[in-house]
């Protein structure tokens, strides 16, 4: 990317920080991690891929979350608790009889991004699991309570976990 062009896309994440992610790569052609990048540097912390398993882990004992996979096709969301997995013939799996399950490609995650920006006028706190490529295999966002604020507990293990594997932005 030009330095022009970034500048105008940290303009762009500055002055709309919550902007849907996927939209602005689509919109400029470039990898949802570029726009991640993009956002304000007190609004974003990127780890190293290979801290999806403790990620995760991590994530299993927050309670109900929500994890969204968005598709240039679709937007799936699932709301409950994220079950332990582990690591079996080349897959995270999830492993149970109901609710979310499946087989994540860990080893193709190239970094975790923890993102806290405003999004349509609240609070917004996810982890965004980026693939080698630049893309979002998914994200979980911390969950909200009966007043729909962000969980205080949630954010406090969101912040730790980011303290712990993620090193603040570069402005």
């Amino acid at each position: 990317m030009l330095s022009t062009e970034l500048a105008d896309l940290r303009a762009h994440m500055a002055q709309n920080p919550g902007a849907v992610i996927e939209d602005v790569a689509r919109e400029r052609k470039i990898a949802p991690r570029a726009v991640i990048e993009a956002l304000p540097a007190e609004m974003v912390r990127i780890g190293r891929g290979d801290a999806f398993v403790a990620a995760m882990q991590d994530v299993a004992q927050w309670g109900e979350v929500t994890l969204i996979v968005h598709t240039d096709d679709a937007i799936f969301e699932f709301t409950g608790a994220i079950p332990a997995g582990e690591i079996s013939r080349g897959y995270f799996n999830l492993m149970q009889p109901k609710g979310l399950h499946g087989h994540f490609r860990h080893d193709r995650c190239g970094a975790v991004a923890f993102v806290e920006r405003p999004f349509m006028g609240k609070s917004s706190a996810f982890i965004a699991f980026l693939n080698v490529d630049g893309g979002v295999m998914f994200k979980v966002f911390v969950g909200r309570d009966e007043t729909r604020a962000l969980r205080q507990d949630q954010l406090e293990r969101f912040r730790a976990l980011a303290e712990q594997i993620a090193a603040p932005a570069i402005a």
